[in-house]
């Protein structure tokens, strides 16, 4: 990935917090078959893992041949997209000045790199699947478990999925936010922008006058 000094997010739990936000994240494999990418939601374990950097499980349906894809080639990639937005430049007070400006896009991702493997213990995937739901429903007025489904139902659905994980071995962040303009046209992106979170994350990087 291109990653100019300037766009580098170097702290572990501004990563960290992206990955537990945006967790529909996409798996890349590359195998004998070619390379396939996949949108799969992920539950991150921030203090599980060899590396200090965390731990991701997921699941996917029995019947998905990413599975058996992962066996045969596990090193994997798992990306992360955050928030994005375009970047007019009539956002810019330098287009009132020189004019010398272009449209761009901003927005804030993280990549991380591990070893996968699959699991089908049952009360691996049983965690899995209370933790995913939990981190979810839990902004429900009446969230929904897993526990509230018919014991037989539950264990019969749990047959026909298999458990993904991946100890991140490497974790980098890019957030290209305007943090290349001056302060003036980061103001100005941030009008422009209006609200968002993408407006927030370059509020919170405008360079001090």
């Amino acid at each position: 990935m291109y990653l100019p000094a300037a766009f580098a997010e170097d702290r572990l739990e501004v990563r960290h917090g992206l990955m537990r936000a945006w967790p529909l994240a996409t798996l890349i494999l590359a195998g004998a078959d070619g390379v396939t990418a996949d949108l799969i939601p992920f539950m991150l374990y921030a203090d599980e893992g060899p590396n200090g950097l965390g731990l991701l499980r997921a699941h996917v349906a029995r019947a998905n041949p990413l599975w058996r894809k992962l066996e045969a080639s596990p090193q994997c990639l798992v990306v992360f997209q955050g928030p994005e937005a375009y970047i007019s430049p009539t956002w810019y007070e330098t287009k009132r000045t020189t004019h010398k400006v272009v449209p761009t896009w901003n927005y804030a991702m993280v990549q991380a790199r591990g070893v996968g493997r699959t699991v089908d213990d049952p009360l691996w995937l049983r965690r899995q699947l209370d933790d995913l739901t939990a981190s979810q429903e839990g902004r429900m007025p009446q969230p929904w478990a897993p526990a509230d489904a018919p014991a037989d139902f539950l264990a019969a659905t749990m047959k026909g999925i298999v458990g993904i994980e991946i100890p991140i071995d490497s974790l980098v962040g890019k957030w290209k936010v305007s943090q290349n303009r001056g302060a003036e046209d980061q103001r100005g992106v941030v009008e422009g922008l209006k609200d968002g979170a993408m407006a927030a994350l370059v509020a919170e990087r405008i360079k001090p006058d």
